[in-house]
C-alpha cells in the first residue's frame, strides 16, 4: 500500500483502536457559548407605553352617569346594616371604581419591556407591569406570527422565554389589557437574534499581496499584518458578522505562522489560522468575525516576509438565509475507486461535475457544502478550485500541491440548483481526487453561527487543558468533551485541527463519539468504529492545519483519530459554534 492510498484514508478496515485518556469538557466552552449569545437586545421603559382606550369605554362611562341620575326606585324590605368596617371598605371601593372612570380607567397602567438573548435563536423577555388592582390579560407578541398570552393582577412581574426558528429582527410587543376599565397599555422593541445564518459567495479574490488585490504589493513582512476589506467589497453586503475565507501563504523562506481576526479594536489571538515552512504555499479555510469597520486583519507570526491570498467564499449575517447541519463525513467523491465520478485521475486544467444535493442524506434545496477536499498522487505541482455545478470556474483556488503530495483542505462551496458542484484541476498534470461531505447549509437548517473569541482546548505537547501529557498515540484516538448540556443545541462546533511533531506518513479523522464520556474513576467507554474519512494528512515533519466543523453528536463529544503509524502531536482551538436554539 502506498503512503499517499493510506493517506488519503482508503484501505484501513474499520476495527477497534486502543483509547488515549479522554480529555474531560473543553474548558470554556460554555461561557463562551454563553457569551456569544449575548447581545444588546433592548429596553422601552415604562414612559413610552402607548395607551389607549378601548370602544367599550365611552359605554361603560355614560352606564355609570346614568346609575348617578336615575330616579330613586322603591326600597326594599329593610336589612341589617353593614358593619362600620364593611361599609367603609364598600364606600373605598366605590370611590377608587369611580375615580378610575372619572380619571379615564386605570391611570398607572404602563409596561416597562425588555428583551435579552441568551442563545442564538432565543429571546428572554421582561415585563414590568404598573397597575391599579385590576385583573389584568398579557399578550406577548413575538413577531414571528406567534404569541403568549398571561392572566395577572394589578402590578406585576413577567418573565418569559421564546426560540424563533431563523435569524433575524423581530417587533415584539406586550399589550396589557385591563378590561374592567376597558383601557390597553402596549410596549416593546426591535429585538435582532445574535446568530447569523450563512449565504454562499462565488469564489472570488479579496487579497493578493503578489500584485496588489486588495493591498499594496509586496511581501507582508515578519510579525506584521495585511487588513483585508470585507463589508461592502466585492459583492459582500454592509453589516456581515463573519466570512469564509480561504487563507493562503506561498512564497515562503522560513516557518511561522498565520493568525486572522478582526483587527482594529480587537486584541489578537493567541490562536493560529494555518502554519507554513519554507518553500510551501499552505491553504487553509478561516471563519472569522469581522470588524466593526468591515476589515480583517492577517498576521504574519513568523519572523520572514511572506505573501498572502484571501478568496471569499461566503459570509454570515444576522438575517434569515441558509442555517448549517452538521453529517458524520461521508465520502461522495473518489476518483481512485469511481466514486462520484469517473474512475481514473482528474486530467490536467479539467473539471468533473459531481452531485451533492438529494445523496446520502443531504437534501435536495442545499444552497452551500461543507466539504473537505484531498488531492493525493498529483503527478505536477497545482491548484484545486471548488465551485458551484452552474458556474464558471473562478479564479481562486482552495488547496495547492506539489509531485507526490497529499493534502487536504476544508471548503465551502455554493450549490446549484440542481444539487451539483464542480471540481477544477488547476494543475498541467493529473492527480487523483477525494470529497467528504461534512456538512450542508439550507433555508431549512435551524444552526446560525455565534462566532467565539478563538481559544485553546487542547495541545498534547503539554500537561494543561485537562491532557495529562503525552504524544497523540500512533493508530489510536482522543475524545474530548464539548457540550456539557445537550440542552444548549449545539449542531457543530467549528475548530481548527493542528497535527505537528510528525514521523512517517498519516492522516487525522474527526467525528463524532459514538459514546458518553466515562465517568471519572469509572471504566473506559467502548470503541466505535474506525472512520475512513479524512480531515487532513501529513508527511514526516510537516506541521498541518485545516479547519473542522464537528457535530459533538448526542454525547457531547468529539473524537480525533491518528491513521498514522507513528506517534504526532494535535493542538486544537475553538472558533464558534452553530446552535439551533
Amino acid at each position: 500500500m502506498t503512503a499517499a492510498f493510506v493517506a488519503a484514508g482508503l484501505g484501513i478496515i474499520p476495527g477497534i483502536a486502543q483509547a488515549a485518556d479522554p480529555v474531560p469538557v473543553a474548558a470554556g466552552v460554555a461561557d463562551a457559548i454563553a457569551k456569544a449569545s449575548t447581545s444588546e437586545g433592548f429596553h422601552s421603559p415604562a414612559d413610552r407605553t402607548i395607551r389607549t382606550t378601548l370602544p367599550t369605554a365611552t359605554g361603560r362611562r355614560a352606564e355609570a352617569n346614568s346609575k348617578t341620575a336615575a330616579p330613586l326606585k322603591a326600597q326594599a324590605a329593610p336589612t341589617e346594616p353593614a358593619a362600620p368596617a364593611q361599609s367603609a371598605q364598600n364606600a373605598e371601593a366605590a370611590a377608587t371604581e369611580q375615580a378610575a372612570i372619572d380619571a379615564g380607567a386605570n391611570p398607572a397602567l404602563a409596561v416597562d419591556v425588555s428583551g435579552t438573548s441568551y442563545t442564538a435563536h432565543g429571546i428572554e423577555l421582561t415585563a414590568l407591569v404598573t397597575s391599579a388592582d385590576f385583573a389584568l390579560d398579557i399578550v406577548i407578541d413575538w413577531g414571528d406570527g406567534k404569541k403568549d398570552t398571561v392572566t395577572a393582577q394589578g402590578n406585576y412581574e413577567l418573565r418569559h422565554s421564546h426560540t424563533y426558528d431563523k435569524s433575524g429582527e423581530y417587533q415584539v410587543q406586550v399589550t396589557v389589557t385591563d378590561t374592567a376599565n376597558a383601557v390597553q397599555a402596549t410596549n416593546g422593541g426591535a429585538f435582532l437574534t445574535p446568530g447569523a445564518d450563512f449565504t454562499p459567495h462565488t469564489p472570488t479574490r479579496l487579497l493578493d499581496t503578489r500584485n496588489g488585490t486588495g493591498a499594496a504589493v509586496g511581501k507582508v513582512p515578519g510579525q506584521g499584518s495585511a487588513r483585508v476589506k470585507v463589508a461592502g467589497n466585492a459583492s459582500v453586503p454592509a453589516g456581515v458578522t463573519a466570512v469564509a475565507l480561504n487563507v493562503t501563504v506561498t512564497e515562503t523562506v522560513d516557518s511561522g505562522h498565520v493568525t486572522v481576526w478582526p483587527g482594529a479594536g480587537y486584541e489578537r489571538p493567541n490562536t493560529s489560522n494555518l502554519n507554513y515552512t519554507a518553500g510551501r504555499s499552505v491553504p487553509n479555510l478561516v471563519i472569522v468575525p469581522v470588524g466593526e469597520d468591515g476589515y480583517v486583519e492577517l498576521f504574519n507570526g513568523g519572523w520572514q516576509p511572506v505573501d498572502l491570498i484571501a478568496d471569499v467564499t461566503g459570509y454570515f449575517t444576522r438575517a434569515s438565509a441558509s442555517g448549517y447541519t452538521s453529517m458524520t463525513p461521508a465520502r461522495f467523491v473518489d476518483t481512485r475507486e469511481g466514486v462520484g465520478t469517473a474512475r481514473g485521475k482528474l486530467a490536467a486544467r479539467s473539471a468533473f461535475t459531481t452531485r451533492i444535493g438529494g445523496l446520502q442524506g443531504v437534501p435536495q434545496n442545499i444552497k452551500a457544502v461543507a466539504l473537505n477536499v484531498t488531492v493525493t498522487e498529483p503527478e505536477g505541482p497545482g491548484h484545486m478550485t471548488a465551485y458551484s455545478g452552474s458556474g464558471p470556474v473562478p479564479t481562486a483556488s482552495n488547496l495547492n500541491f506539489v509531485p507526490g503530495q497529499t493534502v487536504a483542505n476544508a471548503v465551502i462551496v455554493p450549490v446549484a440548483e440542481d444539487g451539483t458542484i464542480k471540481i477544477f484541476n488547476g494543475a498541467w498534470s493529473p492527480t487523483h481526487v477525494v470529497v467528504d461531505v461534512v456538512g450542508y447549509y439550507s433555508p431549512d437548517s435551524k444552526a446560525a453561527f455565534l462566532p467565539f473569541t478563538p481559544f485553546r482546548t487542547l495541545d498534547t505537547r503539554e500537561e494543561a487543558y485537562g491532557w495529562p501529557g503525552g504524544r497523540f498515540r500512533a493508530r489510536e484516538y482522543i475524545t474530548q468533551g464539548f457540550t456539557p448540556e445537550p440542552a444548549t443545541g449545539v449542531e457543530a462546533y467549528v475548530l481548527n485541527a493542528t497535527v505537528t511533531e510528525t514521523r512517517g506518513t498519516g492522516f487525522l479523522s474527526v467525528a463524532p463519539s459514538p459514546y458518553a464520556l466515562p465517568a471519572e474513576g469509572g471504566p473506559a467507554a467502548p470503541t466505535g468504529p474506525r472512520p475512513v474519512s479524512s480531515t487532513l494528512n501529513w508527511t514526516t515533519g510537516d506541521t498541518v492545519p485545516n479547519l473542522v466543523q464537528a457535530s459533538d453528536g448526542d454525547h457531547g463529544a468529539i473524537t480525533f483519530w491518528n491513521q498514522g503509524h507513528e506517534d504526532a502531536d494535535l493542538v486544537l482551538d475553538v472558533f464558534g459554534v452553530y446552535q439551533t436554539k
